[in-house]
């Protein structure tokens, strides 16, 4: 898919993020009648309501691309051969949402030649949105409603680290494990622990609020796919353990690999 016209799909991508945001508000100071799925993930009507709008809306905007979503899931034989598609976690960090933390996001990324290119995320509780597309960059802004332009948003970058810096490090805040623990013991000098929900990790490394995420739990392609565009495009990088680059859809299983989220190194 040739973006001749960036900005705009980002400002279209990025009213559908507030948009399906606004709506999981709605949910947020309700009682959650709250399914666990065959994963044994959460799921509440406000991840349903926002992946209704999500998908309405991105098929609005091309309705020949299609959608990959953790609420609406489609088999390997169909998804295998696609070139271009979007990617979706239209409610990331559920347990966040149900304790009621702020820590909890909408997740929109377009895939191309298995890699994000674009990537837009929502942080609904606290009105702050970011997005990232290849060669252009990352950016944030506060926003709770409908933009007209994409003017406000202010560019962002990693931090730049040696390996005898000393680390803001995050942790997952309900899925970190003893592996965690000891990788980050082993391989890192110098170092604060930051536990934090959702795909807000990615975000904050990219604007230098910390410097890494090691994941040592399980995630989903559509758990960072949004999150890889924004922070590689703001000068950090996500690679597995091995030092491979990530890639998506590129077998049945959406199951992502251990990986490392980085600011840049020097």
């Amino acid at each position: 898919m040739n973006i001749k016209d960036n900005k705009s799909l980002l400002l279209k991508v990025s009213n559908i993020a507030i948009k399906a945001g606004n709506k999981i508000m709605e949910f947020h100071d309700q009682k959650n009648e709250i399914t666990i799925k065959e994963d044994q993930s959460p799921l509440t009507k406000a991840d349903l309501a926002s992946n209704k709008i999500i998908f309405e809306e991105l098929k609005y905007i091309n309705e020949s691309i299609p959608i990959l979503s953790e609420e609406t899931l489609v088999e390997w034989s169909e998804r295998k051969n696609w070139n271009t598609y979007w990617l979706v976690d239209p409610l990331d960090g559920t347990k966040e949402f149900i304790n009621k933390n702020g820590e909890f996001t909408v997740n929109i990324a377009l895939i191309e030649n298995n890699t994000p290119i674009l990537g837009v995320i929502y942080v609904p509780a606290l009105s702050v949105l970011y997005y990232g597309s290849k060669n252009n960059g990352s950016f944030k802004t506060t926003c709770d409603a409908k933009i007209d332009s994409l003017s406000n948003f202010i560019q962002i970058k990693t931090n730049e680290k040696k390996d005898s810096d000393h680390f803001q490090v995050f942790e997952s805040r309900s899925h970190s494990n003893q592996e965690f623990t000891s990788w980050v013991k082993n391989n890192v000098h110098s170092y604060d622990l930051i536990k934090r929900g959702s795909s807000i990790k990615f975000c904050e490394i990219a604007e230098g609020k910390a410097d890494l995420y090691p994941r040592f739990g399980p995630t989903s392609e559509w758990d960072i796919a949004a999150g890889h565009i924004i922070l590689t495009e703001a000068g950090g990088e996500i690679k597995n353990v091995n030092q491979n680059k990530l890639k998506y859809n590129l077998k049945e299983s959406l199951i992502n690999p251990h990986f490392i989220a980085s600011c840049k190194y020097i």
